[in-house]
């Protein structure tokens, strides 16, 4: 049925009170979870001392996070603060040749970070992989590709390569990773291009500019070529009336996201306390629950303030980026979860939905969902943990559009047909909710230890069955019809849009 099928409003009411009801309870136990935690020995290197007037420690679990706001905080505001100027310099004086000035700053900045050898390990496989593109074959870009993403995911070549790096400092590993594997992504994405353009060829100095663009070099997102070069190639630099506000709004967004972040982790250990099993083992149903969702949410968050900080900047140079990616508490579709779009619009449009075509067909998606997840494998590091992620993830993917070819069959199709919207609107819902859950215990794996995520599992489906899992359930329901509810208020938008724009 269609996603404009509407509910009462006392029903959707009713749906909020209950996941704002659960999320308050739920939130209550995991925070005298991480008050009682606070001074135990297993949490010494996780947590650290913080706000003294108020008594609370913080959670330092995530090596990212810390990074960016002690070690790395004054670095990214020197260099990309330096970049803003001096693209705004050269957006005034040199419009024409901005991608350029861009190139050259970046390379500067990364001559300054990391030495001389490092650049010249990113030219060469810059050389290597503008070589393989001049033949215009995309089977022989993605070989070579994948096999320079290998070099770096796969020991000992990776070792081997960083080993030419002199010198030592906290974030020498995090930059060389990031930088040479995006570069890697960033070349493929020039080569796959360059195959499909009709007449000559781009040069070498498009490639230099579009992977030398400081805002998306060390930790993206990958904007794919085309894009890149359509828009840094635009000589008229326009504003639109309310871009400039936008920009300010969303720049005090992340700001204000950070200071909650901070704010959270004084009084939520959530990263903290999936390290201690038998102390996780005594929260109730509901917490863990919590818990293993909070994860997630606070992924999300980490990834929109990262992205947004670079996507802000773009902005500022007049690109127009990839988009933050989406909320988790907004997702209950596989085919929508990634928490790095930039990545996500790379694999989509070379693998995915290439091989996958229009999705309808189960062979192809089969094909290419394996094929997506083998490549993102290899970008993430293969390791047992990923393998195990990547089959989950892959395997929920498929089983989705098997479970939708199955109700498509005549019985089911008859019998959906014979409901009302909103009937059919609520048994959907029943079952995203329980592909919601399947989404988070998934992805936990990734974010946190096999061990945590089997410990979620048992206590929610075999331990807490039936009051638990079937509380949560009812709970995740309701969420899910509050999903629905706001997809349905966008759908009916955008239709008014189209229509008004049909009228003029």
């Amino acid at each position: 049925m269609g996603v404009k099928a509407m509910l009462p409003s006392y029903e959707l009411g009713f749906y909020a009170l209950v996941v704002t009801c659960a999320v308050l309870y739920s939130g209550s136990g995991i925070f005298e979870a991480s008050r009682d935690s606070m001074n135990r020995k297993a949490f010494r290197d996780g947590i650290k001392p913080g706000w003294h007037y108020f008594g609370r420690k913080m959670d330092v679990a995530d090596f990212e996070w810390v990074m960016w706001f002690t070690s790395f905080r004054n670095i990214i505001i020197f260099a990309l603060s330096g970049h803003v100027l001096f693209g705004k310099i050269c957006s005034m004086t040199v419009p024409q040749h901005r991608a350029v000035m861009y190139m050259i700053y970046g390379v500067l900045a990364v001559l300054a970070s990391m030495g001389l050898v490092y650049l010249m390990i990113i030219l060469s496989h810059c050389l290597l992989l503008y070589s393989v593109a001049l033949a215009k074959q995309k089977w022989l870009c993605y070989v070579a590709g994948l096999c320079c993403l290998a070099s770096f995911k796969v020991e000992p070549f990776g070792s081997w390569q960083s080993g030419f790096v002199t010198g030592s400092f906290d974030l020498q590993d995090v930059l060389f990773y990031g930088g040479c594997t995006f570069t890697i992504m960033r070349c493929m994405s020039f080569a796959l291009e360059n195959s499909e353009r009709d007449e000559g060829i781009y040069s070498i100095f498009d490639l230099l500019k579009y992977n030398f663009y400081l805002p998306f070099f060390f930790f993206g997102p990958v904007m794919t070529f085309d894009q890149f070069h359509a828009q840094v190639s635009t000589r008229e630099l326009r504003r639109k009336d309310d871009e400039m506000k936008k920009i300010r709004v969303n720049a005090l967004l992340h700001v204000g996201a950070i200071v909650a972040v901070d704010i959270f982790f004084h009084f939520f250990y959530i990263l903290t306390l999936p390290s201690d099993l038998k102390f996780v083992n005594r929260l109730s149903d509901w917490s863990l629950a919590g818990l293993a969702y909070s994860n997630l949410v606070y992924d999300w968050v980490k990834a929109a303030v990262m992205f947004g900080v670079i996507n802000t900047i773009a902005r500022l140079d007049h690109l127009d980026p990839p988009q933050p990616p989406k909320c988790i508490t907004m997702l209950y579709i596989f085919a929508e979860t990634h928490f790095d779009r930039g990545i996500n619009d790379w694999l989509c449009k070379y693998v995915y939905d290439h091989l996958g075509e229009n999705h309808d067909n189960i062979l192809k998606e089969l094909v290419a969902s394996i094929t997506t997840f083998a490549i993102t494998t290899l970008w993430l590091g293969p390791c047992e943990l990923v393998y195990i992620w990547s089959l989950a993830n892959c395997f929920g993917l498929n089983f989705e559009l098997w479970v939708q070819k199955f109700f498509q069959l005549g019985p089911f199709a008859k019998l959906e047909a014979k409901l009302s919207g909103a009937m059919s609107r609520r048994i959907r819902a029943a079952f995203g909710a329980v592909n919601f859950w399947a989404i988070v215990l998934y992805n936990i794996l990734a974010l946190n230890s096999l061990e945590f995520a089997l410990l979620v599992t048992k206590r929610l489906l075999v331990m807490g069955f039936p009051v638990s899992t079937l509380s949560i359930w009812f709970i995740t329901y309701c969420g899910v019809q509050l999903i629905k509810e706001r997809e349905r208020i966008l759908a009916i938008e955008e239709e008014q849009k189209g229509d008004k724009a049909k009228v003029e």
